[in-house]
This record gives C-alpha cells, sequence and structure tokens, in this order.
C-alpha cells in the first residue's frame, strides 16, 4: 500500500534535527575539553604522577625557611608533611617536590596548578580566595614591630598601646621625635603599617628591605628603630638575634592573620584530605611538641587558639 510523503515541514524538522546533533554532541565536547583543566582534581594527578608539588616562600622563618641544601623546613612545612602523610596512605608511593616561589607568584603557581600546596606564612582572606581555596587555619597572628628595649616612648605608645605623662611642652616643640621603621617591601604588611601611622599622627620614615633578615639586621644596627611583620615571623627574628634579650616584641596587634595552606580553587576532595589531616593531628602530643619547638613558651597560647579554630569531625 502507498504511502503519501510527509509534509515537507516534518521532513525540513527531521534534518535540522540531525544536523543540530551532532553539532550538540561537539559543543559538548568542546565545553567538557575546556573546563577539564579547571576541574581537575588534585588527588587524581598526585595518583598519576606519584608526586605532591609543596610550594613555600623562603625567609619565612619559622614557618618556612630553605636551608643549605635548598630544602625548605619550619612549623608549616611539618604540618604540609603531614599533610603528605594522610595522601600517601590513599596513593602509594607518593613523594614529595619543593617548589621555590616568590609571594608575588604564589597565587598564580595554585591556581594554574604547579603547586599543591602552598605552605609558609600564608595569610588567608577573601581577596585571596577568589583565587586559590584554605585549609582549616594553622596559625593565629597579627602584624606588629619587633623593637629594642630602650626604645622611645612613642614607639612604645604605636606598638604598646601605652601612654606616658609628660610635661607639657612649647607649642613650637614637636611632641615625638620622627622615627624609622622597617618593613618587608611590596607586601601587605606595609599597607597596614602605613594606616596606623597615618591615623596616630606620627612623624615616620618607612625603610623598605627585601628579605626578614636585613630588617633585623638594620634593627640590630640600630638603622631602624623598629621592624614591622607579622608576629609570628617576628618571633623567629627573636631567635636569630645576636642579643635576644635587647629586644622585644610588642604586644599591640595592628591586623588579624589566620595563617593556612592554600590549595586550588574548588577542589572539596582535596581540601577535606587537608582539613582532616590537620585536625586529626591538632589532637595528638606531636602538635603540642611541634609547636614547642618552633615558639617556645608561647606554644599552649598558640595551641589553644588553633584548636578553637580547628573543624572538628
Amino acid at each position: 500500500m502507498d504511502r503519501a510523503p510527509p509534509p515537507l515541514s516534518k521532513t525540513r524538522d527531521r534534518r535540522q534535527s540531525a544536523v543540530a546533533r551532532p553539532l550538540l554532541m561537539l559543543a559538548a565536547v568542546a565545553v567538557a575539553a575546556f573546563a577539564a583543566p579547571s576541574a581537575a582534581q588534585t588527588l587524581d594527578r598526585i595518583a598519576a604522577t606519584r608526586t605532591v608539588q609543596i610550594g613555600f616562600v623562603a625567609e619565612q622563618a619559622p614557618f618556612a625557611s630553605k636551608g643549605p641544601d635548598g630544602t625548605p623546613s619550619g612549623y608549616a612545612i611539618d604540618l604540609c608533611g603531614v599533610v603528605v602523610s594522610a595522601i600517601a596512605r590513599r596513593v602509594e608511593g607518593v613523594s614529595l617536590h619543593y617548589v621555590e616561589t616568590t609571594v608575588a607568584d604564589a597565587f598564580d603557581a595554585v591556581a594554574s596548578g604547579r603547586i599543591d600546596l602552598l605552605c609558609g606564612a600564608i595569610t588567608a582572606n577573601l581577596a585571596r580566595r577568589e583565587r586559590v581555596d584554605f585549609s582549616e587555619p594553622i596559625f593565629l597572628t597579627g602584624m606588629s614591630a619587633l623593637m629594642h628595649v630602650n626604645s622611645l616612648r612613642n614607639l612604645r605608645e604605636l606598638f604598646f598601646g601605652t601612654r606616658e605623662i609628660s610635661p607639657p611642652r612649647s607649642p613650637e616643640m614637636r611632641p615625638f621625635a620622627r622615627l624609622r621603621i622597617g618593613v618587608r617591601t611590596g607586601t601587605t604588611t606595609e599597607k597596614v603599617l602605613r594606616q596606623a601611622i597615618e591615623s596616630g599622627g606620627y612623624e615616620v620614615d618607612i625603610v623598605g628591605y627585601g628579605a626578614h633578615a636585613d630588617g633585623l639586621g638594620a634593627l640590630e644596627s640600630r638603622q631602624i628603630d623598629a621592624y614591622f611583620a607579622d608576629r609570628g615571623l617576628l618571633i623567629g627574628l627573636i631567635a636569630k638575634a645576636r642579643d635576644p634579650s635587647s629586644l622585644v616584641l610588642g604586644a599591640r596587634i595592628l591586623s588579624r592573620e589566620p595563617y593556612a595552606i592554600a590549595m586550588r580553587r574548588g577542589d572539596a576532595d582535596m581540601r577535606l584530605l587537608v582539613d582532616r589531616a590537620l585536625t586529626e593531628f591538632y589532637g595528638t602530643p606531636q602538635f603540642a611538641a611541634l609547636l614547642k619547638r618552633y615558639f617556645g613558651i608561647e606554644a599552649s597560647e598558640i595551641e589553644t587558639q588553633v584548636i578553637l579554630l580547628s573543624i572538628p569531625e
């Protein structure tokens, strides 16, 4: 029995559908290929390469510093070692590879996958979370200054918050001498220092240094009156000073700086593994011993702060 040919409109619809179907498939493949690098899971890459890329910034003792052979050590480096041990329980035969970077390049390196874990004095803030993810805090600090025990009273006012009553002065006389305060060049620390100086109306010359060790040397030789940095880093500088008893650490905290381990953004499995490894380690005697090794008498207070900020199971 003969059948009438289908209407022209239905024939055209079938042809369009036949053409559209492979185009849609090609588009889906293209989208998947474009999204693959950013969606790739860190643990999958580690399983394929058997390598964990640990990034660090030198001159961040006691959190991360480079030894004579180029291998880093420090509190944050050791915590990242704890995380790698947790990874090794899932990926057999995994090894460590350290990648030295700079503050300027570190977060691009994490975002692009050149670094799996960025370990050091790394402040977690909202601006950086636009590019990378962070673990739960590994340390809580703030910015202050290292100065001589017999420092000028206006310096003690700025970094201790104490005011001394002195006899009235002539209106023509400046109430304070001009200060010289050192800071590491090109950091957010410098911005915080400038804001504190401006709000307090202090007469200060800011002197920039490329490394914290250079700032310590300038302070010890009295080229500057104080050196400004994260309090956790200043603890490490005191330990390296020629005469630690001649220096005092400011008690006034001019910012809030939670340190954390940075990793690729959007990788929930990796972040969960890191946080779980840290939380488990914080509950062990080894964590208290680690803190005492790097922070001495302040270890107990730091332990309390970190545990309070940790994520419970």
